[in-house]
């Protein structure tokens, strides 16, 4: 069996419009709620064996976010530039490729790539992955390539506003 999470970056700072997409931080709440989203995956006992980001500043602060509340060595924290403003498709090729040696993987990127992944990888119908979602989807398989449309079951879906009034 294979275990993806699908984690959308912490939610970003707008406010220095000289910046380029791609180097835009996490704002005051994205600096809160990824160690709080991080810390409730720990709770669950919900641990990757590796990661693999965005090298977009926003997604890589929140991956080394979660990599630090799952004690993760550096070495297990790894980014694909390919993750970066992907699609479906080319979010599907980069976990088609990830090494069968690892069963569960987390992967940290971008809307609306990752909200169209999930629906296309399970039967949700999620509308929005919101800043800093986490899903867990397990797949019944030994092999990341045998991963296609409607193969994964959604065991969790969780955000940072998730049960506040």
């Amino acid at each position: 069996m294979k275990q993806l999470f699908v984690i959308r970056h912490a939610k970003s700072d707008w406010g220095d419009f000289s910046l380029k997409d791609f180097d835009r931080p996490l704002n005051a709440r994205g600096l809160r709620n990824a160690p709080d989203m991080a810390e409730r995956f720990v709770a669950k006992g919900f641990k990757p064996d590796i990661i693999v980001s965005s090298p977009a500043l926003r997604a890589l602060t929140t991956a080394k976010y979660f990599a630090a509340g799952w004690k993760m060595e550096a070495e297990q924290l790894h980014t694909n530039s390919s993750i970066y403003e992907a699609d479906v498709k080319t979010l599907l090729r980069v976990i088609n490729g990830f090494s069968d040696k690892f069963n569960s993987i987390a992967l940290f990127g971008h809307n609306p790539g990752l909200t169209n992944l999930l629906n296309y990888l399970t039967d949700a119908q999620i509308a929005n992955m919101p800043t800093c979602s986490a899903a867990v989807i397990e797949f019944p398989f030994d092999e990341w390539k045998l991963i296609s449309s409607n193969t994964g079951n959604l065991v969790l879906f969780d955000y940072p506003k998730n049960g506040l009034d």
